[in-house]
């Protein structure tokens, strides 16, 4: 009686695991999403006066925006826009933001500090970085291959683009296909189809 028992209790334990096994591992199965290339290594300061480095952001799924506190154009949009993902997967420690301003002139971390106040960030993993003007177009443009520079004929007096780069936990430059299988390299901060599907790739990185 106690052998057909031991053969029952076995049977159920071995049963569990199959079931169990496929799971544990599609989570930690990489997703469907393209691998762009390394996120360029980076030291910048953010809002309260530390010292962030792309470092600090390992482990973490982030988004990346390249924007300027005084912006009167694409900026308080892109701000708006990364308000929802901060509501999104807001008290989630693996996710993370860095707002890097292309005028740190005029943004200081003070200056950004009272910016992020005044949006309404919340997350403790969103920074607003500031640093050296010329390391940071250099930054934008040879890094990360989003334009950023100064025109005293446009309205602010900078120009920059208006798309969000996502990083994977590994430090990795991701994104999904477009309906042709190419990738897209970047995500459209001023759109909403552009933000819903940086939301769900978001979600499939943090499964990684």
């Amino acid at each position: 009686m106690k052998n057909k028992s031991y053969i029952g209790i076995s049977f159920i334990v071995l049963i569990f695991g199959i079931w169990a096994v496929p799971k544990i591992v599609a989570k930690f199965q990489k997703s469907d999403l393209v691998t762009i290339g390394p996120v360029p290594s980076f030291e910048l300061t953010n809002q309260n006066g530390k010292t962030i480095t792309d470092e600090d952001y390992l482990g973490k799924v982030y988004v990346v925006e390249f924007f300027f506190s005084t912006c009167p154009t694409i900026c308080p949009k892109m701000n708006q826009n990364m308000l929802k993902l901060q509501q999104e997967f807001y008290g989630n420690p693996q996710f993370g933001i860095a707002s890097v301003t292309i005028n740190p002139q005029y943004d200081t971390p003070k200056v950004l500090k009272e910016h992020a106040e005044h949006l309404g960030v919340k997350h403790y993993n969103w920074h607003f970085l500031t640093g050296e003007q010329e390391y940071i177009f250099g930054l934008a443009r040879n890094g990360f291959n989003l334009y950023a520079g100064e025109n005293k004929k446009v309205a602010g007096g900078f120009e920059h683009s208006g798309l969000f780069a996502l990083v994977d936990k590994e430090g990795n430059i991701r994104c999904r296909k477009d309906k042709f299988g190419n990738p897209i390299m970047y995500y459209d901060g001023l759109d909403d189809k552009g933000v819903q599907d940086i939301k769900e790739d978001i979600k499939k990185l943090l499964e990684e």
